[in-house]
C-alpha cells in the first residue's frame, strides 16, 4: 500500500518540453518542463523521458534512505532551468521523520545533468524556501511514496 504523502511529480503531457511536469506539494503545484531531461546524454539513462523521470526519482529515494537512522539534510531537484533551478529540502533531525520544502536555488540547470545531479546537490547553498510548499511525513512513507511516483512515471514511456 502506497502511503498517503502530499508529493507527487507526474508529467501532465506527453509531448513536448515545455510545461508537461508538475510537482505537486500539499496545496502547492508547480508546472516545469522536461527539457533538460532531454539534453542529458549520460550513459546511464537510455530509453525515454519517462525512464529519465524515474531515475531522478531513483536517485531521490536514495538520498531519502540515506537520512534514516543519523538524519541530515538532502536536497532533491525538480525543475531544471537556463538561470535557477528548484528543489526540495528534505530535513530530518531524528533520523525517522522529514520536513519537506520546495524552493530555488541560483544554481543554473545547463552545468546539471538530471540523471546524476548528486555532485550538484551539496552546492545548494542559496536555497530560497516557497511559501506554503512543505510537508511532513515519516522517512519510510516519503521513500515508499517516491517509489510509486516512479514506477508510474517510467509506465508514461517515451
Amino acid at each position: 500500500m502506497v502511503p498517503n504523502v502530499a508529493l507527487r511529480f507526474e508529467r501532465v503531457r506527453t509531448k513536448g518540453a515545455h510545461r508537461d511536469l508538475r510537482l505537486r506539494i500539499g496545496a502547492y503545484k508547480h508546472t516545469c518542463d522536461s527539457y533538460y531531461f532531454a539534453l542529458d546524454d549520460s550513459p546511464v539513462v537510455p530509453g525515454g523521458l519517462g525512464a529519465r523521470l524515474a531515475r531522478l526519482l531513483d536517485q531521490w529515494a536514495t538520498q531519502v534512505e540515506g537520512l534514516s537512522g543519523a538524519g541530515g539534510t538532502a536536497y532533491l531537484p525538480y525543475d531544471f532551468s537556463d538561470q535557477c533551478t528548484a528543489w526540495l529540502r528534505v530535513a530530518s533531525r531524528d533520523g525517522e521523520t522529514v520536513e519537506v520544502q520546495a524552493g530555488w536555488s541560483r544554481i543554473e540547470a545547463w552545468g546539471i545533468e538530471p540523471s546524476n545531479y548528486l555532485a550538484t546537490a551539496p552546492e545548494v547553498t542559496d536555497f530560497d524556501p516557497i511559501t506554503g510548499a512543505r510537508i511532513a511525513c515519516s522517512i519510510d512513507d516519503l521513500t515508499a511514496c517516491i517509489a510509486a511516483n516512479s514506477i508510474t512515471l517510467e509506465a508514461t514511456g517515451p
